[in-house]
């Protein structure tokens, strides 16, 4: 009569996780219903809370203006630190541009003459008081190479600032998946957790049966409460992911993530070769030796003396008679000439040339490491959804109907169910390795922006 009862158990038990396994979509439980009935909480979504593109290397035209970010529904929030911080620098960069196309301002000039002296010259009766105007005049074309260093530096600052939000939307979709892989990482083990709960049940029922020793029980419980520990961690990872996207976003993230967008994988192949040149990369990089060109321009330009002319008149205090001064005045170079300057510009220009080259190589090989991650993520997501789990999911169910029929022993049992686990672990880490990775190329790959008010 044991007997009878502890097989039934078994069948009911086994039959219940069997159908739990097989509602889901492949290789991840089902959600709960509450959360099925809640809108998922998509990647547009997070990124539109930050205020940057939803689609990865869209262009965008920069300014040296704004101070927040549209939020979901049209409504204004403060722009997150990276942009604000991206954004004043254009401004500061552009208040930098007027100020360098200003001219040197006049001087007023007075001078007094001949007082405090002795005989004729005691007092102020033979003063002389001299009031006039000198106006500097630059030489050398210094106005058009500040003009010239301060556009160079402009476009570098709006091309920043398009790098913080490419790096923004790098950072939110990294949260994301994070929080995706975590929730579904949580999902498999506390469905883990389940099974190895209904293992220990059951071995406890065959074990007062006496169909099996007390050792297949404790073996079970053992498992049973590790399963648990497993399964309280994963939920604790999923909860500090989703918190850090909150804390990115400044924004409640409510209902589940998307599970389509996380499970679906697009189309790959042999890496492409791609050209580099217009990448934000590059692009900084360009921007930087022509920086550093501008630079040299106007250390150049610095080694011209100026010219300063003023014109005064000059009242004789004596006579009461007033009459012109005209002055002329160059500096002599004679402890500074300028070469210092010039040769230290050069050395940074030399510098910014060959860092460019620099970027080069890794920005290529960058792209060619992350095309390689993606494509080699993808297969193993492929073959851990589809054949793989498929073979790992026809295992475990012929372990359960074996044990269930004294056929196979526990250890039989719990290696196969095991294994279904693993694989369907596998199956969301090779997921979030491959989203991972498609945003770091998507980050590598950003086109630039066209610049408005860009010098080349």
């Amino acid at each position: 009569m044991h007997r009878t009862i502890a097989a039934f158990m078994v069948a009911a038990s086994l039959a219940g996780t069997a159908e739990a396994q097989t509602s889901p979509p492949p290789g991840i439980p089902a959600a709960t219903t509450s959360s099925q009935a809640m809108p998922a909480f998509s990647l547009d979504a997070a990124l539109g809370a930050a205020g940057v593109s939803s689609a990865a290397g869209t262009p965008a035209t920069s300014t040296a203006t704004g101070g927040g970010v549209s939020g979901p529904g049209g409504s204004t929030q403060t722009a997150l630190p990276s942009i604000g911080a991206a954004t004043a620098n254009v401004a500061a960069a552009t208040a930098a541009r007027r100020v360098a196309g200003l001219r040197p301002n006049p001087e007023l000039q007075t001078q007094v003459e001949n007082i405090g002296g002795s005989g004729a010259y005691r007092g102020v009766r033979s003063s002389e008081t001299t009031v006039g105007v000198a106006l500097p005049l630059e030489l050398g074309g210094k106005r058009p190479a500040r003009v010239a260093l301060a556009n160079a530096r402009l476009t570098r600052a709006q091309i920043q600032a398009e790098i913080a939000r490419a790096d923004l939307r790098l950072r939110v979709t990294q949260l994301y998946i994070e929080a995706a892989a975590a929730e579904r990482r949580s999902e498999v083990l506390a469905e883990q957790a389940g099974i190895a709960n209904n293992a220990f049940r059951v071995s406890s029922e065959r074990v007062k049966a006496g169909d099996v020793g007390p050792i297949e029980q404790q073996r079970a419980d053992v498992l049973r409460i590790n399963a648990q520990v497993a399964a309280d961690s994963a939920t604790r990872q999923a909860q500090v992911a989703r918190s850090n996207l909150e804390t990115l976003l400044n924004a409640p993230v409510t209902g589940p993530l998307d599970r389509t967008w996380f499970e679906r994988i697009d189309g790959y192949g042999p890496p492409r070769p791609l050209d580099v040149e217009g990448t934000l990369a590059l692009v900084a990089a360009q921007a930087d030796v022509r920086t550093a060109d501008a630079q040299v321009r106007v250390a150049r330009s610095l080694r011209v003396p100026d010219l300063t002319v003023s014109a005064f008149a000059r009242r004789l205090a004596a006579t009461n008679d007033t009459a012109a001064v005209v002055g002329l005045s160059i500096p002599i170079p004679l402890f500074n000439n300028g070469n210092a300057f010039v040769a230290q510009s050069q050395a940074e220009q030399t510098q910014a040339l060959a860092l460019r080259s620099l970027a080069i190589v890794d920005t290529r090989q960058q792209i060619a490491s992350a095309q390689t991650e993606v494509a080699n993520a993808a297969a193993t997501a492929r073959a851990a959804g589809g054949p793989g789990l498929a073979a790992a999911q026809e295992a475990a169910r012929i372990a359960r109907i074996g044990w269930s029929q004294g056929k196979f022993d526990q250890i039989a049992l719990l290696d196969a169910e095991r294994t279904l686990s693993q694989t369907r672990q596998t199956y969301v880490d090779a997921l979030a390795a491959y989203h991972d990775a498609q945003a770091r190329l998507d980050r590598l790959t950003t086109p630039a922006p066209t610049i408005s008010g860009d010098d080349r």
